[in-house]
């Protein structure tokens, strides 16, 4: 399976470190073999062979930020961009793992519909183009007969779309809601251990789970986006982010936490999606809720079904691995729907 990778970050290193790693393994139990022969960044260049690249100096070169760094070799070359890598036609699958824009999906939305327009499946970990396209990539990648993938846009590598669109597929699924944001859960859960908002934000930040400019978490977009991707993926409700009545956790004070905790509840960023509509508000749950016992930078979602009632799954909703193990679930997918490999 010939690969290309839009954006080569925290994810894309994480699903090439697991393609070095896992290589062997995964030829052994599920006949899939993948190389990478093109990626395309905005900040450390771009590089593309049809023969395929080598993933360790590849990881080298970025982790020392630059793929001028990156060795020659016979057929390579570094200034094609991602649309010249895409129209090249040597490529079975666009992976998307570039950063995502919740407010036009681009430049990402066009890669994709260029990429099945030139045959291309696509698996991706950017929420952009699913969230505020979901109707024109499904239309496109059934009328092409493509496949296109997007577990790791949910919950990461906690597989939320393969439980609801498939372990779940003979249930009808009335509801979804959860903790989509693993910041604000880890904030909130300091602020109820004592700590600041302000001393709780920075915490994060230190850790990595915030950005500099953590507006997208902790004003709710992040988890806004997830919330379009589940209305219209599972629940079939053509929803967008205007249909959405969207809050974060800025307006929580410590008083607010510590008049929750002595009623015997807690604060929660729930994200939720119904046919009637969809939010992301701070929400106080009552402790015997099983999404108020997820602490940290945990995320969980709970699915409320017609034939098996309530189901919720709890687990890693970002980090390197986790969510690169999610491009390669939906690559190995793929692979079992296709004979790709």
């Amino acid at each position: 399976m010939k690969l290309l990778l839009v954006g080569f970050g925290v994810v894309g290193q994480g699903f090439a470190q697991i393609l070095r790693d896992k290589s062997a393994e995964l030829q052994r139990k599920f006949n899939f073999s993948a190389e990478i022969i093109g990626v395309a960044t905005a900040n450390k260049g771009a590089l593309y062979r049809a023969d395929g690249l080598n993933i360790p100096a590849l990881l080298e070169a970025a982790d020392r930020g630059s793929f001028a760094d990156y060795p020659d070799e016979p057929g390579l070359k570094r200034a094609k961009t991602a649309g010249e890598m895409i129209a090249a036609g040597e490529a079975d699958v666009l992976v998307e793992v570039s950063p995502t824009d919740l407010e036009t999906a681009q430049p990402a939305l066009d890669y994709c519909l260029q990429a099945l327009d030139a045959g291309m499946h696509l698996a991706l970990a950017n929420k952009g183009p699913v969230a505020l396209a979901y109707a024109s990539l499904k239309s496109k990648a059934r009328a092409k007969g493509l496949q296109w993938r997007y577990e790791a846009t949910v919950m990461a590598g906690t597989p939320t779309m393969r439980l609801a669109e498939e372990a779940l597929a003979g249930c009808k699924i009335r509801s979804a809601r959860g903790i989509l944001n693993g910041t604000t859960n880890y904030i909130l859960t300091r602020m109820e251990n004592g700590m600041s908002y302000e001393a709780a934000l920075a915490q994060a930040q230190q850790l990595g789970y915030a950005e500099a400019d953590p507006s997208g978490d902790v004003e709710g977009w992040d988890a806004a986006g997830k919330v379009l991707i589940l209305a219209n993926a599972i629940l079939g409700v053509p929803l967008a982010m205007a249909d959405l009545d969207v809050s974060g956790i800025t307006a929580i004070s410590e008083a607010d936490i510590a008049e929750a905790k002595a009623a015997g509840e807690r604060y929660k960023l729930i994200a939720s999606a119904t046919p009637d509509g969809g939010a992301v508000k701070a929400t106080r749950l009552p402790l015997a809720d099983p999404l108020a016992s997820v602490g940290g930078s945990t995320n969980a979602i709970t699915f409320e079904t017609d034939l098996l009632g309530d189901i919720t799954l709890i687990g890693a909703g970002a980090g390197k691995l986790e969510t690169g193990c999610a491009i390669l679930a939906d690559l190995l997918a793929i692979n079992r729907v296709t004979g790709q490999a």
